[in-house]
């Protein structure tokens, strides 16, 4: 890169009205100054999901108010993760060179799930900060008009399967029990489900992609709206209005309203 590039200081109005215009939208009406508060619950907490198993709250002496699935209570969050980094259960195990858990607020009401881990997140352990994840941030942040640090984004698998394969169904069928205990601990209204392998888990479904995507499911009673992978964005821009509407529609579940420009589009 020039030298004179790496000192060009970022223009973020910019950088959004190059987002709107790689999705067909003309004009901006920039009338809203802060994101709307996203990680506050609702007064009604939503139900867990409810997959084969009852989830209920039990108290332990040393951990109170703990979520049990089935029986024994649910680590922490923290726990969870100490448990992911040590986990050896699939040939995985072998090849990462760091397991990437999760990021963002663990009380958020919208939960971002995807595939799994490629190059850059198995460097720095966190999800979608490569290319991809560039693109994901740009989509909460620009395309929604909420805060990355508002939402909590996980994958399916926590370690980068090599190549960027696609994940095999032993290696899901080994990180089943971590995305479910995320997602029983952090308890969101919506999940966001991103690309074929995170929709298919969420919603038990062998449909394809183009058969989920902006069709609400359900992950027990938790709402979940299939959309394309930002990766997958990437390669095929055209797409990108589909899944402009698909998040339009998660503000509408969320009851947040939609940035003024998208509302013009």
């Amino acid at each position: 890169m020039p030298q004179d590039e790496q000192r060009r200081p970022r223009n973020p109005l910019a950088e959004i009205a190059a987002y709107y215009r790689d999705l067909g939208v003309a004009e901006l009406h920039l009338d809203r100054a802060t994101a709307p508060v996203l990680s506050a619950k609702k007064a009604a907490a939503p139900a867990l999901a409810e997959r084969s198993r009852a989830v209920e709250v039990v108290t332990a002496p040393d951990r109170p108010e703990r979520l049990s699935v089935g029986g024994p209570a649910l680590p922490t969050l923290a726990e969870l993760a100490h448990e992911v980094a040590g986990c050896q259960t699939c040939r995985l195990c072998s090849t990462r060179n760091r397991t990437v858990f999760s990021d963002g607020d663990p009380n958020a009401r919208l939960m971002f799930i995807g595939e799994a881990p490629g190059a850059d997140e198995d460097a720095s352990g966190i999800p979608f900060v490569g290319r991809a994840g560039q693109l994901l941030t740009k989509m909460i942040e620009q395309g929604m008009g909420l805060r990355r640090a508002d939402v909590y984004i996980a994958n399916v698998l926590k370690c980068r399967p090599p190549e960027n394969r696609p994940p095999m169904p032993d290696e899901v069928a080994s990180c089943r029990r971590f995305l479910e205990a995320q997602i029983a601990l952090v308890q969101p209204e919506v999940i966001v489900g991103l690309g074929k392998f995170s929709c298919q888990f969420l919603l038990d479904s062998d449909e394809g992609m183009t058969a989920m995507r902006g069709r609400w499911g359900l992950y027990g009673k938790i709402a979940v709206m299939p959309t394309y992978h930002p990766s997958y964005l990437l390669r095929q821009p055209e797409r990108k209005k589909d899944c402009w509407e698909d998040l339009l529609n998660v503000l509408v579940k969320l009851g947040l309203p939609a940035p003024a420009a998208q509302r013009k589009a």
